[in-house]
């Protein structure tokens, strides 16, 4: 017998999207990607969508296996779309050994979707520095302290950490980090996504071509 679930009747009355969302009609859509995101992305800020920054990236380990996580967009620019890291986490080492990702942008308040896939290249030190010493010192100690996702014996480790790197901090001002990387993906794919109430959504998928872009619509 099949197992039935131990989510299925929770999950079957939540509601999938909100009653009012914005329309999309691809015939208007710029030529590039780039410019519709930043519609996109202007239009969710007015709104009030939280995190319209947040964003999953999703990258592929020695194995061969994704990975996936939510990160912070800093920028998008004609060359793509720029995230930050440690080159020395897991997520860094990844892009290091295989240097493509994927994006998506998910923002249920207005049922829009973006999806980004291409290559990745880290930037210069001077870019990087740039945006480690915007970062909050409290998560600058965290990059200082270089134990990203390793294995930790309880929280007092953790604080200890910070605590040291902190003052370290307050004693030399704004010390840098050599690892602290910002990762740009210029996109080959963007898919844009808009959700329709019966589930007849929009999907406008650009495709690299040459030094332009070429779109055409998708079935949901």
């Amino acid at each position: 017998m099949s197992n039935p679930g131990l989510a299925r009747d929770l999950l079957s009355g939540v509601p999938a999207f909100p009653e009012a969302m914005p329309t999309f009609d691809p015939a208007g859509a710029p030529e590039s990607p780039i410019d519709l995101f930043v519609e996109w992305l202007t239009a969710a800020v007015e709104a009030g969508i939280r995190a319209p920054h947040a964003v999953n990236l999703a990258t592929v380990d020695a194995d061969g296996a994704p990975d996936a996580r939510v990160v912070i967009l800093k920028d998008v620019s004609a060359s793509g779309w720029s995230v930050a890291s440690s080159s020395d986490s897991p997520k860094g080492r990844q892009l290091a050994a295989n240097p493509v990702a994927a994006l998506t942008f998910f923002w249920p308040d207005s049922g829009r979707q973006i999806r980004v896939r291409g290559t990745v290249s880290p930037a210069g030190a001077e870019e990087n520095d740039a945006d480690f010493q915007r970062r909050h010192p409290v998560a600058r100690a965290l990059v200082l302290a270089g134990h990203q996702s390793d294995r930790m014996q309880g929280r007092e480790e953790l604080d200890t950490g910070v605590a040291a790197q902190l003052e370290l901090i307050g004693k030399q001002g704004s010390p840098g980090s050599p690892g602290w990387t910002v990762y740009t993906v210029a996109p080959d794919a963007v898919e844009f996504w808009q959700a329709d109430a019966e589930r007849r959504h929009t999907r406008l998928l650009y495709t690299r071509f040459g030094n332009g872009w070429q779109t055409g619509l998708l079935w949901p």
